[in-house]
C-alpha cells in the first residue's frame, strides 16, 4: 500500500488551485495527472525579472524590468494603430505600445506623472525603444515588484504560465515533510540539498544556472529518479537470482567440431563472451545477459556457442528474431555450422501452415529438433519443447519484455541471451537493461575492410547514378535506401517505388529488384533471394535492410535523404556493405541547406566506423528518447534526470541500488523504509511486490 504520507500528492490535478474540468485535459497534454506531477514539471527556461535602472543597452528581444515615469498617452488616431504611452526610466524615454487597449483602462494603470514598474520584451522600431503589451505592471506602493527569477514551464495551448505556475505553487504546497532516503554522508559530499529543499528551489531558480542539468537541486531530484530506476531493476534482478535454474555445462565436443570447421579464429572479444555467458549457464540461477556488439563484431556466432553448450546436455535451444527476414538470415548462417555439428535445426514462422507446422511441432516438442530459429511465431501457446534451456533473443528492443519472457517460460527455468546489434551507450544500456549482466563484442573480425564514406548534395543525383553505372559495368551491388515507400504531401522524400522506376531506367528493368515493408513477405523474400544471388545488382530498400541481412558481395550503399535518418541507424545501414573481401563505399545523399544538427551527424558518420563512439554521439545530439525507441526500449521515462547529461549518475545509483539490495534485500531498515517512499513517489509500485514483506 502507497504510504499515507504521499496520499495528497496522488490527488487527482483537478485538486490543484485554477484547474477544474475545463483545464484539466490541457495539463494532462503536459504529463499532469496528478498533484505529484505538477511538483516534476520541471521549468524549460527563466525569465530574468531583475529590476535594472534603464533600458538602455538591453539587447532587442530581451526582457527588461525597470521603474518608470509615465508621461503622455497617444491614443490610436486611425482604427487598428496602436496605443502609445511614453514613459522614462533613469536615463531614456521608450514607448509602452497596447493594441486593441481601453483608453480608460489605460489611463486608470498608467496614469500620467505616476511611477510604475514594467517589465517586458524590448523591441527597436525606427530606432527607438519600445515594449509592446508589458508582462506586468506594477504600483510600487501598492504590489510586490518583480525582482529575480522567474520559472517558464512547457507549454500547451490554452494554458499561460501564470496559470501553470499557480498549479505549481498549489503542488508545492501540498508537498509533505519526506524522509531522507539518501545516504546523509553521499550529500553531504555532493552539497545536495534534502528533497523537499530541492523540489521547492527547482520551482524558484536565483540564476539561470538553477535549471541547468548540473544545478545541485536539480542534481539531488535526478538521482532520487535514477536511483528509485536502479533499485526497481536491482529488485527485479534479486527476485530473478532466486529463481531457480539449470545448471547447463556441455562436454564442449559440438563445440570443438565447429570451431575446428571455422576458417577463422575468434577475436579476443568473442572469446571473453563466451566465457562469460558459459560461466552464468553453468550456475544454478537463472541467466538473463545482453550480448551488444557493433556492426559485423559476430554476435551470432557467440549466440550459437551458447546453444551448443545447451545441446550438448541434450537439451533445445531457440533463436527469436523480430522479422522473417532476419529469422531466416539466421537459418541460412547457422545451417551449415550445424550440419558440421551433425544437428539439426529448423525455421518457424508464420508462414509456416497446415500439416508442415504440425510436423515441425511434433518434432520440436519431442526433441527431434536441436536448434529452432524463428519469428513470434515460436512462443505462441501451442509451440511446447520438450527441454527449452536456452532462448536467445535478437534485436531486444524490437520486442517487448513479456514476449522475451514468454518464450523463455517454453523451458523450465530456461536462460536467456538478448542480442543488440544497436551499440548502446553506458547510459542507456544501465537505464533500459540494468537487470541485465552485460557481454560487449568491441572489436571486428580481422579481414573486416573500412567503409570509404562520402556526403553528396542530391542536387548531384546525376553524377551519382552515373558513378554507380560504371560500378555495375564491374560487376558491383548497391543497396538504395530511401526513407519512405509512398510519396507524402507533407515530407518532401523520395518514394522507394518511385526511386526504383527512376533507376530501373537507368540501368534496366532486370537490375533492379524494390523491397519494402508493405510487400507481402513472399515478395520481400524473392527481392532479397536476387540480390543476393546476383540475378539483379541494385536493391532499392527502406530500411528493412537495417539489421542482419548479408550479402558479403554487396559494396555500395547509397542513402537517400541521410539528413533524415538518425546517427545509429545509418551507421546499421552502413553496415550492410563491407562485409566481404571487396573495397566498399557509402554515399550520403543529402538535401542541402544542411541544419547544424544533420550536419553534425553526418559529420560523425565520416569521421568513424566505431558504433560506440557513434552511438555515444547519437546520445548527446539527439538525447535518449529517439535512440532506441523508448517505449520499446523500456528506458525510463524520466522527469528531471537527463540521461545524456547525468551518466556518471545513472553508475552511481546502479552501484547505490545493488549494494542496498545485498544489505537490505527486504527494505526493512529505517533508510529501507524510506527508499520504500521514495519508489512510490516515482511510480515504481511494481517493484514493492518483489519485497518479501511488502
Amino acid at each position: 500500500m502507497r504510504p499515507e504520507i504521499l496520499f495528497p500528492l496522488f490527488a487527482e490535478a483537478i485538486k490543484l488551485e485554477g484547474v477544474g474540468p475545463k483545464t484539466a485535459p490541457l495539463y494532462e497534454k503536459l504529463g499532469v495527472k496528478r498533484v505529484v506531477d505538477a511538483l516534476f514539471l520541471a521549468p524549460s527556461g527563466v525569465i530574468d525579472r531583475r529590476l535594472r535602472p534603464s533600458v538602455q543597452g538591453a539587447v532587442e528581444g530581451a526582457t527588461v524590468t525597470v521603474k518608470v515615469t509615465v508621461g503622455k498617452h497617444s491614443p490610436p488616431g486611425r482604427r487598428g494603430a496602436p496605443y502609445r504611452i511614453t514613459v522614462r526610466d533613469e536615463t531614456l524615454d521608450f514607448v509602452l505600445v497596447f493594441f486593441h487597449a481601453h483608453s480608460e483602462y489605460l489611463l486608470r494603470i498608467l496614469p500620467t506623472g505616476e511611477q510604475r514598474i514594467v517589465s517586458g520584451k524590448i523591441e527597436l522600431y525606427d530606432g527607438i525603444a519600445q515594449m509592446p503589451h508589458p508582462d506586468m505592471i506594477v504600483d510600487p506602493e501598492e504590489g510586490d515588484a518583480p525582482d529575480g527569477f522567474e520559472p517558464v514551464y512547457p507549454g500547451t495551448a490554452g494554458l499561460n504560465q501564470k496559470a501553470i505556475s499557480k498549479a505549481v505553487r498549489s503542488a508545492l504546497a501540498a508537498a509533505p515533510d519526506l524522509p531522507e532516503w539518501q545516504d546523509a554522508a553521499w550529500l553531504e559530499k555532493q552539497g545536495w540539498p534534502d528533497w523537499n529543499s530541492a523540489i521547492a528551489a527547482l520551482h524558484a531558480p536565483e540564476s539561470a544556472f538553477d535549471i541547468e542539468p548540473q544545478a545541485p537541486a536539480r542534481q539531488r531530484l535526478a538521482y532520487d529518479e535514477l536511483l528509485s530506476h536502479q533499485l526497481a531493476l536491482a529488485l527485479v534482478r534479486a527476485r530473478r537470482r532466486r529463481m531457480r535454474g539449470h545448471a547447463t555445462a556441455g562436454d564442449g565436443r559440438l563445440r570443438a567440431q565447429v570451431m575446428a570447421a571455422l576458417p577463422f579464429s575468434l577475436t579476443g572479444a568473442q572469446d571473453r563472451a563466451i566465457s562469460e555467458i558459459l560461466g552464468d549457464m553453468g550456475q544454478d540461477k537463472r541467466m538473463l545477459r545482453l550480448l551488444q556488439g557493433d556492426v559485423g563484431a559476430g554476435k551470432t556466432l557467440v549466440a550459437f556457442f551458447a546453444m551448443l553448450n545447451a545441446v550438448e546436455t541434450g537439451a533445445q535451444a531457440a533463436l527469436m528474431a523480430p522479422t522473417e527476414i532476419l529469422a531466416r538470415q539466421h537459418l541460412a548462417g547457422l545451417e551449415p555450422l550445424c550440419e558440421t555439428a551433425g544437428l539439426r535445426i529448423a525455421l518457424l514462422t508464420g508462414r509456416s501452415k497446415g500439416k508442415e507446422r504440425e510436423a515441425l511441432l511434433s518434432e520440436i516438442a519431442d526433441g527431434s529438433i536441436d536448434i529452432v530459429v524463428g519469428t513470434h511465431a515460436l512462443f505462441q501457446s501451442d509451440v511446447t519443447f520438450q527441454a527449452l534451456r536456452l532462448a536467445v533473443v535478437d534485436e531486444q528492443h524490437r520486442f517487448g519484455v513479456n514476449q522475451r519472457n514468454e518464450l523463455a517460460e517454453k523451458g523450465a527455468g530456461a536462460d536467456i541471451l538478448v542480442m543488440s546489434a544497436t551499440p548502446i551507450p553506458r547510459t542507456l544500456a544501465l537505464a533500459g537493461y540494468g537487470d541485465m549482466d552485460i557481454s560487449v563484442l568491441d572489436e571486428k573480425p580481422p579481414g573486416r575492410k573500412p567503409i570509404e564514406t562520402r556526403m553528396v548534395s542530391l542536387a548531384r543525383y546525376d553524377q551519382v547514378v552515373e558513378s554507380l553505372r560504371a560500378a555495375l559495368a564491374r560487376g558491383a551491388r548497391a543497396y538504395w535506401i530511401c526513407p519512405l515507400v509512398e510519396e507524402s504531401d507533407v515530407i518532401d522524400l523520395a518514394a522507394a517505388e518511385d526511386r526504383a522506376r527512376a533507376l530501373r531506367r537507368a540501368f534496366g528493368e532486370d537490375a533492379v529488384a524494390l523491397t519494402h515493408g508493405k510487400l507481402k513477405p513472399a515478395e520481400k523474400d524473392a527481392a532479397m533471394a536476387a540480390f543476393k544471388a546476383g540475378e539483379c545488382q541494385v536493391l532499392v530498400a527502406t530500411t528493412v535492410v537495417e539489421v542482419g541481412v548479408d550479402v558479403p558481395e554487396a559494396t555500395i550503399m547509397v542513402i537517400e535523404h541521410a539528413e533524415r535518418f538518425g546517427l545509429a541507424q545509418l551507421h546499421q545501414l552502413r553496415g550492410r556493405v563491407g562485409r566481404g573481401t571487396g573495397e566498399s563505399s557509402c554515399v550520403l545523399l543529402y538535401q542541402g541547406p544542411l541544419g547544424d544538427s544533420a550536419r553534425a551527424r553526418l559529420a560523425v558518420l565520416r569521421e568513424t566506423e566505431d558504433g560506440f563512439r557513434i552511438a555515444e554521439e547519437d546520445l548527446k545530439l539527439r538525447g535518449a528518447g529517439d535512440l532506441l525507441g523508448t517505449a520499446q526500449a523500456g528506458l525510463p521515462k524520466t522527469r528531471i534526470a537527463d540521461l545524456a547529461v547525468h551518466e556518471t549518475l545513472m553508475e552511481v545509483a546502479r552501484d547505490d541500488a545493488r549494494l542496498i539490495v545485498s544489505r537490505d534485500a527486504d527494505l526493512k531498515t529505517e533508510r529501507g523504509e524510506a527508499l520504500r517512499t521514495l519508489l512510490y513517489l516515482m511510480g515504481r509500485d511494481e517493484a514493492i511486490k518483489y519485497l518479501g514483506a511488502a
